[in-house]
């Protein structure tokens, strides 16, 4: 058995030192609290006995799910009464049918299923963009993107995943067994985010509104993602007399003032970035003067719970520009942008040939310069997209640049391009490693 997570998140918070990796995916269950369990898995299921049957929030992956389930019946007989989902991420959903199995195989009514109002809508939005969702993913996990083709037209959402027949708009108190459950909506890292506040168990649930990392809060994939709102919950969560909170991500935290600070200080991080890039674009700023003059101070992502380790604040920053300002990034020239081809054309004749970008790319790549290094890279490929010579610098740059990134979403992108041109030289797709553990890539 690991060490017991409330204990371990003592420790890592108290010491401020993440000596092991704070986001486990055990498949162990831990009990909490009396009547309060979780399952470390990916996502996490927190487990509540209400008396009368149990309340669980999330159902982790297609792929966990049965481990799931498994471990949840090794702590308790009782039946799942309602499975509450925190957002509509398939981590977060995938693994429903299995728990519509269990009470199948226990002759039990399928368990009510909760949840914000905006989750079938991300469902449906799913469905029309399953292509898109395949190629994403798997570039986000470093793999070939060229390759996705058999990929999309796999399902996304998983089959017989459940849809809430529970809904609410803001806020909805019920009473299940012998507890009052408060769901409040949210916005944050989505548009459907639910987080609970249960207080007989002075408790709260938190889905991915904490996640021991930097908030996912601009992953370059995906849709508006809402540092305001996100913070402004955050500060909820503080205000009530909690003693137990756990995120579907990272480890549990026991302890009220150890709990608000955690809660406070990204609250206040996610601010002071909104404020600063707002003030710099009132200011006149392009999206690149942004980028490359604001920056969360190296001591706050020194933090235990705020390590750039999945997002970053580079990504957020643009997604701050992109939800106050817009697409288009300030720079003239980008607003109708020629073709790729055509501007890595241009370059190359320019340099002399392709050839000679190739090499001063390497060459920047050496020194240390990577992003320059992959933008002359580019070029190249634009000019000549079926080059191996092109292709094997190619691979050589992306591999060196993810080998410095420490976000997941920077590095399975940059894995991806390797990816890319790996299969642009040999036509055999490199093997994908599925990154499960947040922050390990």
């Amino acid at each position: 058995m690991s060490e017991h997570p409330l204990e371990l998140s003592t420790r890592i918070i108290d010491s401020g030192v993440a000596d092991t990796p704070p986001n486990r995916i055990t498949e162990e269950l831990s009990e909490l609290a009396d009547g309060v369990a979780i399952v470390e898995s990916f996502s996490h299921v927190v487990l509540v006995d209400t008396g009368d049957g149990i309340v669980a929030f999330d159902s982790s992956s297609a792929k966990t799910g049965p481990r799931v389930v498994e471990s949840m019946r090794s702590w308790t007989d009782a039946p799942v009464n309602t499975l509450v989902y925190t957002h509509g991420h398939m981590d977060h959903v995938g693994g429903s049918r299995d728990f519509a199995a269990d009470a199948a195989a226990n002759d039990r009514p399928t368990p009510r299923v909760l949840g914000h109002e905006r989750v079938v809508p991300r469902f449906e939005r799913y469905e029309a963009t399953n292509g898109y969702n395949q190629v994403i993913n798997l570039r986000q996990f470093g793999g070939a993107a060229r390759t996705v083709a058999a990929a999309a037209e796999r399902p996304f959402i998983p089959s017989r995943t459940l849809r809430p027949d529970t809904t609410y708009d803001t806020r909805l108190t019920e009473r299940i067994g012998d507890l009052e459950f408060e769901f409040n909506a949210c916005l944050g890292e989505t548009d459907d985010h639910t987080w609970t506040w249960i207080p007989e168990r002075k408790m709260i649930s938190a889905g991915d509104q904490f996640i021991w990392n930097f908030p996912n809060c601009g992953n370059p994939q995906k849709v508006q993602r809402y540092p305001l709102e996100w913070a402004r919950s955050l500060r909820d969560m503080a205000d009530r007399d909690v003693e137990l909170f756990v995120p579907a991500h990272g480890l549990p935290i026991a302890g009220h003032e150890r709990i608000r600070r955690c809660l406070l200080t990204v609250a206040t991080t996610l601010e002071t970035l909104v404020e600063q890039v707002v003030t710099a674009m009132n200011a006149g700023a392009q999206l690149d003067e942004i980028v490359h003059g604001v920056s969360v101070p190296d001591e706050t992502l020194r933090l235990p719970y705020l390590r750039p380790m999945y997002d970053e604040p580079e990504f957020v920053i643009r997604n701050i520009w992109r939800l106050y300002g817009g697409w288009w990034d300030g720079n003239p020239a980008r607003l109708k942008p020629p073709a790729d081809a055509a501007v890595g054309a241009e370059i190359a004749a320019l340099a002399g040939g392709v050839d000679t970008l190739v090499a001063r790319a390497v060459e920047l790549s050496v020194a240390g310069d990577h992003r320059l290094a992959c933008q002359v890279i580019e070029y190249a490929a634009a000019a000549e997209p079926e080059s191996h010579a092109v292709h094997d610098a190619r691979a050589t740059i992306y591999s060196a640049r993810r080998a410095v990134e420490t976000s997941l979403m920077a590095k399975g992108i940059f894995r991806s391009a390797t990816a890319d041109s790996e299969f642009a030289v040999s036509g055999e797709a490199p093997e994908v490693k599925m990154v499960l553990s947040i922050g390990e890539a």
